[in-house]
């Protein structure tokens, strides 16, 4: 996401102006300590990253932890359901926002789901969705597209949609919760390395993991 702003800058503009952004993945973490260094060389370098693993406290000393929208997710529909609030779900592959609404309604007694639906993030079709929110009564709304998709999307409806107060993009954290696709076991999670179980499972991401890991690397390395 972050070297996708590079070069949008509306997208950089949205992810500048939130009000809330998270350290969804490890590189954020190490780029902060980085960043922090007084002493910024090939050997910082070489050693902030094998702290990465070696040494995670080190890593976690300027931003405290990873906040991942697959966990953050769960936590609000928790929040929604002790507070009654209305949730509405949008986006990813046909039939996924249903499997995940059913999932979240069996979990938590009372929260109420007042919409799931497959949409696709086309500004043509804006129109139809947000009439399908309203109508929906919906206080907080769950995003699944991919980036920057989800976050123009967003940005641009959000100050239309007449009873969401709260929005989120969340990526592939559908997937997750409707059991299409396994999130990587708990070790990889702790140790930064759930990139590398994404890529074992899914070797089309090849492309996306570059970029995350040595591209994104060398943009910070330039930086200093």
């Amino acid at each position: 996401m972050v070297l996708a702003a590079q070069k949008n800058p509306t997208f950089k503009k949205i992810l500048n102006s939130t009000q809330l952004s998270v350290a969804d993945g490890i590189g954020i973490l190490w780029a902060s300590y980085f960043l922090s260094l007084k002493k910024r060389n090939l050997a910082t370098l070489v050693s902030s990253l094998a702290a990465i693993i070696f040494s995670p406290k080190k890593i976690r000393s300027v931003i405290p932890e990873r906040v991942t929208g697959s966990d953050l997710f769960p936590k609000l529909m928790k929040l929604a359901a002790n507070h009654k609030k209305k949730v509405f779900l949008l986006g990813a592959a046909p039939g996924i926002a249903a499997k995940v609404k059913a999932k979240f309604e069996k979990k938590f007694e009372n929260l109420e789901i007042v919409g799931a639906s497959f949409q696709n993030s086309h500004e043509n079709e804006e129109v139809a969705i947000r009439s399908k929110i309203d109508a929906s009564g919906a206080e907080m709304l769950f995003v699944a597209f991919s980036f920057p998709q989800q976050e123009l999307w967003i940005s641009r409806n959000l100050p239309k949609l007449k009873t969401v107060k709260f929005a989120a993009g969340i990526g592939g954290s559908f997937d997750f919760y409707a059991g299409v696709i396994a999130r990587a076991p708990r070790i990889f999670r702790s140790l930064g390395l759930e990139w590398l179980w994404r890529l074992i499972r899914q070797p089309t991401r090849f492309g996306r993991i570059w970029n995350a890991t040595y591209r994104f690397i060398r943009l910070v390395w330039i930086d200093t």
